[in-house]
């Protein structure tokens, strides 16, 4: 059973989320350069498989800053 988006209570903090929120973009621009340096140097897709990683990191602590979990 899912509660409206309205009757939902933050389980964490604001400063918690603010963490998380600076985690999350770190994480993806951290993902990127990497990317970036892997492409540019021409490296096999293989190397760059772990990235999915990093980008799922990034992303986990983007949605739960913003969904106040």
């Amino acid at each position: 059973m899912s509660t409206p988006l309205a009757e939902r209570i933050a389980n964490i903090g604001a400063g918690e989320r603010k963490k998380r929120l600076v985690f999350g973009v770190f994480a993806l621009l951290v993902g990127a350069v990497i990317a970036g340096l892997l492409i540019a140097v021409d490296s096999p897709p293989f190397w760059r498989l772990p990235l999915l990683l990093v980008f799922y990191a990034g992303a986990l602590g983007v949605f739960q800053s913003l969904d106040k979990t």
